[in-house]
């Protein structure tokens, strides 16, 4: 009875932090898309295009039920995985993460959580494992990722939350005085303790 419902409220976790991480790229355009936006070239379509690879990885290799499309290379020293060359478009990326967690979520369905898996890029005695841990790293990454697209997306229009119903924008004076605010007790904190 646990195991089940262990299984669906991380597989629901899953499937809703999927979608959060697919909105991020909603009413963007082409280059704010993909622009690199921090100094190691984090962009919100190659987060994306990232999390799909790592989710086909996880839940197809390491149960003996790869992806039915190609993958790219992914951990390459150019971070390949992480973002989208000229000639991927959006749709297809976007296309790939939903494809792959149809893909997931057939493994998910099919498998026990105590299901053997073999990761073999993780360090020994780690690499066999189970569908229950396997689920909570894939959740873990995808959730991190998100955080991470949620932060670049309030950087680039001030758009946050998890959801389109919990969409916040603050305005342009509100926010600056809250950023002033901050700012103010970040400087006479370290005044005081430095």
């Amino acid at each position: 009875m646990i195991d089940e419902f262990a299984k669906g409220n991380l597989h629901g976790r899953l499937r809703r932090d999927r979608e959060v991480l697919l909105w991020k790229l909603d009413g963007l355009s082409e280059y704010d898309a993909r622009r690199p936006l921090t100094a190691t070239g984090t962009n919100l379509l190659g987060l994306v295009k990232h999390v799909a690879t790592v989710e086909a990885r996880y839940f197809g290799e390491v149960f003996d039920r790869p992806s039915p499309e190609p993958l790219c290379r992914w951990q390459d020293s150019d971070g390949s995985d992480q973002w989208a060359a000229e000639d991927e478009t959006r749709d297809q990326i976007t296309g790939f993460y939903r494809r792959t967690g149809e893909h997931s979520d057939a493994t998910i369905d099919a498998l026990p959580l105590d299901a053997p898996g073999h990761v073999p890029w993780w360090p020994e005695p780690h690499r066999d494992t189970n569908l229950f841990a396997v689920m909570v790293h894939v959740l873990g990454e995808t959730i991190r990722h998100a955080g991470h697209a949620d932060i670049l997306r309030e950087g680039l229009d001030g758009r946050t939350g998890l959801r389109p119903e919990h969409d916040q924008r603050i305005d342009g004076e509100a926010r600056a005085a809250h950023h002033a605010k901050i700012e103010q007790a970040a400087r006479t904190a370290a005044s005081v303790k430095g």
